[in-house]
């Protein structure tokens, strides 16, 4: 009865450890795609303020 307590909470585990790692790979996608927008944007915006002290 043990042994199938343990199987049980090790499957558990390791479908929870599946899916965290599931949501971990679309939350860095999702902050990937957010830093490249930001980083196009302030190369647009902020080019002109870096020179404007010569």
């Amino acid at each position: 009865m043990i042994l199938w307590i343990l199987l049980l909470l090790l499957i558990l585990a390791v479908f929870g450890f599946g899916f965290t790692m599931q949501i971990l790979w679309w939350v860095a996608a999702v902050l990937l795609v957010v830093w490249i927008a930001g980083f196009a944007m302030r190369g647009r915006g902020g080019g002109g303020r870096r020179h404007s002290h010569r």
